[in-house]
């Protein structure tokens, strides 16, 4: 699931993961994105350390045997974890989906943890990347779906979601128990507060947001991307 910062992406891996079926990873590229950047997120040593740096040898992990002998793996990617010139060949051996939100929600969101220096720290150009690549591979549209849908319906999203992927969907989806998870990574505690509360999806509720100007130029051209995926979602109808 090629998600963004700041989305829906937690609470969806505790949906699948609360599946008897299912086995889940939680950002396996993340300690090779902050290992080539400079990017100063909180534990940067401690999950760097947690994880291997090499692109390669994780792409062979997400592609190989699913752990537990499960028959389903829900991977939580983070598509602003795709640098330049890594080898995307892989996707072609798992089935891709995108999770969005609208960026405004998101650029708000993430400005409150760090500055918003560009928009590539957001994902939105490489979620749009990542579908041209896609398509380009399989011949149709991967399935995508919007957090604000799923936060409208649950039941029905997932259920959409599900049938596109060839899973039978499950009850166990819409609800989870609070706490934390063996299988959270190791950032958990800087980043997963809300989600170790939660039970299940939170009602939805319309928040007005505002940007400072500045930020409005990459708002505009984050919305170029988000548009693209936005148009191609599975509706909530």
């Amino acid at each position: 699931m090629w998600s963004g910062p700041r989305n829906l992406s937690t609470a969806m891996m505790r949906s699948f993961e609360n599946r008897h079926d299912t086995v889940v990873a939680d950002e396996p590229f993340y300690a090779h994105y902050l290992y080539k950047t400079e990017i100063d997120h909180p534990g940067k040593e401690e999950i760097i350390a947690s994880q291997s740096t090499d692109w390669a040898e994780v792409a062979d992990m997400c592609t190989g045997e699913i752990p537990d002998s499960k028959p389903v793996w829900y991977q939580k990617q983070m598509a602003q974890h795709n640098l330049e010139g890594c080898d995307l060949s892989w996707i072609k051996g798992v089935t891709n989906c995108f999770l969005i939100r609208d960026p405004k929600q998101v650029i708000a969101s993430y400005g409150k943890r760090f500055p918003v220096e560009n928009e590539r720290l957001l994902g939105f150009e490489q979620q749009s990347e990542l579908l041209k690549r896609v398509e380009d591979v399989t011949g149709e549209t991967p399935p995508i779906l919007d957090a604000k849908d799923i936060l409208i319906n649950p039941e029905m999203m997932l259920k959409k979601l599900c049938n596109r992927i060839g899973i039978e969907f499950s009850e166990r989806m819409l609800n989870w128990p609070a706490g934390k998870r063996d299988s959270d990574g190791m950032w958990a505690p800087y980043w997963y507060n809300r989600v170790e509360e939660s039970t299940g999806f939170n009602p939805y509720s319309e928040k007005e947001v505002y940007l400072d100007d500045e930020l409005i130029p990459m708002y505009t051209r984050c919305m170029e991307h988000y548009n693209l995926l936005f148009k191609k979602r599975i509706k909530n109808e």
